[in-house]
């Protein structure tokens, strides 16, 4: 019987993994993520100039931002724990229930005929559950033999890189020609549409009988969703720490930026909303290149950590190059390299991190993998706006160097343990 920190055995499916079998659902599951996915982007392309037009100022979508990182990030972490022992199905349902709820207020908040402010300030209720991203990871991780783990969730790459260019053109399409609250109807109908799907096809569970067993154990409870002390214990197992840390602080100095995106972009590479959803769409297409293609044939020829030495040795080297931008022309020269290591860093800090837990633990791990961008969103509008009001774009590029740097040299003088499959 596996501990509760050991590797992941996987052997023949013992349970019913629905009508689709095995290789339908895991392509279900890359198609709802992509569809959750495109509304997301959708809903980047227009919030920022929903709120100039209801009469709020940066400072106000800054705290806006805010709130949705500090309940995303209080959110996953509960929510894989649902996923582990709740199964596949009721996760994924719940999570597109959550999305259409927050798309019905975005679209209402559009109306000049309601309360904009009122019900803007009303979106962030569901977001605590609008978790598509780790859910699927899990449903992958868990249909997915070890070995194959790295090319799997490296493929759901391509289903990022085609919801951010889907969703930012369509955002910023719809929202010029049939006003905002067109790309807010759009993604209310897709969501309600994923819920259904999911509810029909996706399996109640997708672990395996062990794996189940493990986590609901027979004619006992079921594990408490709410069990702040089962994550933690969790996050303290052997390997799960350092690779943790390692991947919050990397990716932090990037995030921040990206957090700040749709001001800069304003500002500094005076874009309107068509342009930057097209310099979006160029970002989701390196990333579908990239994380798709690229990331899966080189985890068959490099071990875990040297692509995690990559990743972090790219954030090192494109930092000054980033200090030193001036147009958005540069930016776009730069952003080969920024995708490379972010990719790098999310699939391979991900695997790495699945497979030091049980295989009925995966969805919790991989809520506490969600967390990491929600938190730099939760503190990205005060500490991104800080450095940027006193020291412009550049510190971004300064502070990616910076840390990074620091996480090589650490990397170096204490090698992460990796674990064997």
């Amino acid at each position: 019987m596996q501990g509760a920190g050991a590797p992941r055995r996987r052997g023949p499916y013992s349970r019913e993994i629905g009508a689709l079998g095995r290789p339908g659902v895991i392509l279900l599951t890359y198609a709802l993520v992509t569809l959750g996915l495109t509304c997301l982007f959708m809903r980047f392309s227009i919030m920022p100039y929903l709120t100039r037009r209801l009469g709020l100022d940066s400072v106000a979508f800054g705290h806006l931002q805010t709130t949705f990182g500090a309940l995303q990030l209080l959110g996953g972490p509960v929510l894989g724990r649902f996923a582990d022992s709740r199964g596949a199905r009721a996760a994924f349902t719940l999570t597109f229930l959550a999305s259409s709820a927050f798309y019905l207020l975005l679209a209402a908040a559009c109306s000049p005929a309601l309360p904009g402010v009122a019900l803007l300030y009303a979106t962030p209720l569901p977001v605590a559950f609008m978790q598509g991203m780790p859910v699927a990871q899990m449903t992958i991780a868990d249909l997915s033999e070890p070995q194959e783990l790295p090319a799997a969730l490296g493929r759901l790459g391509l289903c990022f890189g085609v919801g951010m260019i889907f969703g930012s053109l369509l955002g910023g399409t719809l929202s010029a020609t049939c006003g905002m609250h067109c790309p807010a109807t759009v993604a209310l109908v897709a969501n309600l549409v994923g819920a259904v799907l999911s509810f029909t096809f996706i399996p109640v569970s997708t672990k395996g009988a062990s794996a189940h067993d493990r986590a609901v154990p027979a004619g006992g409870p079921q594990a408490n969703v709410f069990d702040l002390k089962a994550i933690t214990r969790l996050l303290l197992q052997s390997g799960v720490l350092p690779v943790f840390l390692i991947k919050v602080a990397s990716s932090l100095p990037f995030g921040l930026f990206m957090v700040m995106f749709p001001i800069v972009s304003m500002d500094f590479f005076q874009l309107d909303a068509a342009q930057a959803g097209y310099l979006l769409s160029f970002f989701g297409l390196l990333q579908m290149v990239i994380q798709g293609l690229v990331i899966g044939r080189l985890s068959r020829r490099f071990s875990e950590r040297a692509l995690l030495w990559a990743s972090v040795l790219g954030f090192v080297l494109v930092g000054p190059a980033m200090a030193l931008m001036s147009d958005v022309l540069h930016f776009c020269l730069l952003m080969p390299g920024l995708v490379f290591s972010l990719c790098a860093l999310n699939v391979v800090t991900d695997s790495m991190l699945t497979k030091a837990v049980s295989a009925a633990d995966t969805g919790t791990m991989l809520g506490l993998c969600a967390t990491v961008q929600p938190l730099t969103q939760t503190l990205g509008p005060t500490l991104g706006g800080l450095l940027y009001r006193s020291f412009g774009v550049p510190v971004f590029g300064h502070v990616q160097f910076a840390i990074n740097l620091l996480v090589l040299l650490v990397l170096w003088r204490q090698p992460v343990p990796q674990k064997k499959d």
